[in-house]
């Protein structure tokens, strides 16, 4: 009998943290109640290595990792993970991605290889201080139409003081949005986005990935209320994942000296699709099972901020 063929090694991975007041960066994933290994560097060291070598683990290992390290519990209360290379000045960093990828959009198909390439719908999240880690809320206004989570790849990049993109390698995160406000009218799209999105620390070091495949489980009360798989690697997409990033750093904004770039690759179908409704409170964990990562987030309905008025404008009847 033919055995399937071993999945393939999984790359390196990097990873940021400020310990103690200082910003540090380690390498590999931790297992539950394992160590870290933390080495020191300067705010923009880690950013500096994708964009002054060739990229490879390798390279940017050698590069930061200069010293023997400090040893760390994962649950010192002192340690705080951090996004990918996000930077101290969170509005040179943008997050964004496209829509309407997945081959499940596309009747199952992928986009024709020697035709023109006819560039994915993209959308605009926020800057760098809109990205939530795991374990924080994820802050949506009150009484969105429909909420829907999406586990996609997002692939991380910074630019190098001429603008050129340096990719950096990719982590995962869920682009919570209110679908039901995009499907009242696709021009509510950029409202429809305008919800917290979380991002797993843990940067993997190599080419996007061809599989990604897990699960997501919404608790709600203490209980599961919704569970399914998903799968939002490149072979599940409609288009090629190497168009989609030329394309998006073909627009000059996108290349601003020192920017850091989040983008979004788009996701499989999920609980809305089956008929549920995220509420308030409820907490989603995405469980990225062909990669190790997993993470959660709870849901957080939140009442508008009062306007103030137009300075000597009539009061509202």
């Amino acid at each position: 009998m033919t055995q399937p063929p071993a999945p393939a090694p999984l790359p390196p991975v990097l990873f940021e943290a400020t310990y103690r007041g200082a910003r540090h960066v380690g390498f590999g994933l931790p297992g539950t109640g394992t160590r870290l290994t933390l080495h020191p560097v300067a705010e923009t060291a880690v950013a500096d290595a994708f964009r002054t070598t060739d990229g490879s683990a390798d390279a940017v290992r050698a590069a930061l990792a200069t010293g023997p390290g400090t040893d760390v519990a994962v649950d010192d209360p002192a340690l705080r993970l951090l996004p990918p290379l996000l930077p101290t000045g969170t509005d040179n960093a943008l997050l964004s991605g496209f829509m309407g990828t997945h081959t499940k959009k596309w009747g199952g198909e992928k986009a024709p290889a020697d035709g023109p390439f006819t560039p994915p719908k993209w959308f605009f999240k926020g800057f760098g201080d809109w990205v939530r880690l795991p374990g924080e809320p994820l802050v949506v206004p009150a009484g969105p139409v429909a909420l829907i989570e999406e586990p996609e790849v997002a692939l991380v990049y910074v630019n190098d003081a001429d603008g050129t993109p340096h990719y950096a390698g990719y982590t995962f995160g869920n682009d919570l949005c209110d679908i039901g406000l995009h499907r009242q009218d696709p021009g509510y799209n950029p409202y429809c986005k305008l919800c917290d999105t979380a991002l797993a620390p843990w940067l993997f070091l190599g080419p996007p990935p061809a599989t990604v495949t897990g699960r997501v489980t919404i608790v709600r009360d203490g209980a599961t209320a919704w569970e399914g798989p998903f799968d939002c690697g490149g072979d599940a997409l409609y288009f090629d994942i190497a168009d989609m990033a030329a394309h998006f750093f073909s627009f000059p904004a996108a290349r601003r000296p020192g920017l850091v770039n989040y983008l979004l690759l788009g996701a499989d179908e999920a609980s809305f699709h089956d008929g549920f409704r995220i509420a308030d409170g409820d907490r989603i964990s995405i469980d990225v099972k062909s990669h190790g990562v997993a993470f959660a987030n709870t849901v957080r309905f939140t009442a508008p901020t009062p306007v103030a008025p137009f300075p000597g404008a009539a009061p509202r009847p």
